[in-house]
């Protein structure tokens, strides 16, 4: 028999579950169990009939349309965030900790832009038509909120430069950067190079602007062709790296300062398989201070970024704006601090 004549088989499609469905089982009307599904039953439903409504939904599977029922109360739980690419472990942190101050009472909605490229305004109005409870925005571009239009509770994460106007999270990353600077100089480094991040936001930007002129204020110079970029990647920072060391070998360049801890994690392991001894012939810095930074080997020095407070300050001020509240401190800066590791100063 050839195999186009043996039988098929395909799995029944499922129906879907209506609220005359559950009515017809639980025999009441729709409109006690639209009441049941908005939780608009005080005074209107019985206990008897919500209880018969409950084992209803549960016994035939149907699925409560959340956003349809919250507008219908007039009351979104829907809380959208975008960000750029959360392929970069740091956002990982930033999410949990935004998860952790919403609680059971909202629902996150994630709209994620691709490496390398800033949250779109265009993409964002799109997502507003579901009418969220409020917004929060991660290093968006200072003409995003221009070209957003929208109003509505918002709250911006690590942004700085949008002003007063607009609550806003952020991280001293500048302080950051110029402790990176004092650390290398205090060590004896006189030039150095630096390996960026590829993301066209205002923070990266910051904090290589205030590592260049603090590194130049303390009398180390960063050579030409010393400066190259990177998406957030492990891979693409090793590459990119394996390719100028031989020049800034020449160079004389004794440490390298890197926008991320993923960079840095890139040029470790390419100083690996090259034989480059850390910090020994080159010392190497991060950026976020990840998990794996104090376990990596040698322990990676980076400027430590609190990013799951960060996205829990973000939620508690933007909980506040959704309940009408007044924020004390609309602009809020968290510390950053440098964590000194083996891959600058050798045991």
């Amino acid at each position: 028999m050839d195999s186009t004549d043996l039988p098929r088989t395909t799995a029944p499609m499922r129906r879907r579950v209506t609220a005359a469905m559950v009515a017809e089982h639980a025999g009441v009307s729709t409109a006690t169990v639209s009441l049941v599904a908005n939780g608009k039953t005080l005074g209107r439903v019985s206990a008897a009939n919500e209880a018969k409504v409950l084992d209803s939904i549960r016994k035939l599977g149907y699925v409560i349309d959340e956003i349809g029922s919250s507008l219908s109360r007039g009351v979104s739980t829907t809380i959208i965030m975008v960000a750029p690419d959360i392929s970069n472990p740091f956002f990982a942190k930033v999410i949990a900790g935004v998860r952790s101050a919403l609680g059971s009472n909202y629902q996150l909605l994630l709209s994620v832009t691709d490496a390398g490229q800033l949250p779109s305004a265009a993409d964002t109005r799109r997502l507003l038509g579901l009418r969220p409870a409020g917004l929060l925005v991660d290093a968006p571009d200072p003409s995003f909120l221009e070209e957003l239009s929208a109003t509505g509770p918002l709250v911006l994460l690590d942004a700085p430069g949008f002003g007063e106007d607009v609550p806003a999270v952020n991280l001293d990353v500048a302080q950051g950067a110029r402790d990176l600077a004092a650390h290398l100089a205090a060590a004896g480094h006189t030039k150095v190079a630096y390996l960026d991040g590829i993301t066209g936001t205002t923070t990266f930007e910051l904090r290589r602007i205030a590592f260049l002129e603090a590194a130049a204020s303390l009398g180390m110079i960063v050579p030409d062709g010393a400066q190259t970029a990177t998406t957030i990647d492990v891979g693409l920072a090793a590459d990119a790296f394996a390719k100028a060391w031989p020049e800034w070998k020449r160079a004389g360049i004794t440490a390298v300062v890197c926008a991320t801890d993923t960079h840095a994690y890139g040029v470790l392991q390419e100083a690996r398989v090259a034989g480059i001894s850390i910090p020994g012939e080159l010392a190497v810095t991060g950026f976020d201070d990840l998990p794996y930074s104090a376990n990596s080997n040698p322990g990676l020095t980076s400027v430590n970024l609190p990013a799951e407070l960060l996205g829990r300050r973000a939620a508690e001020q933007l909980l506040k704006l959704i309940n009408g509240e007044d924020l004390e401190t609309p602009l809020l800066t968290l510390d950053s601090s440098l964590m000194v590791r083996g891959s600058t100063v050798l045991a």
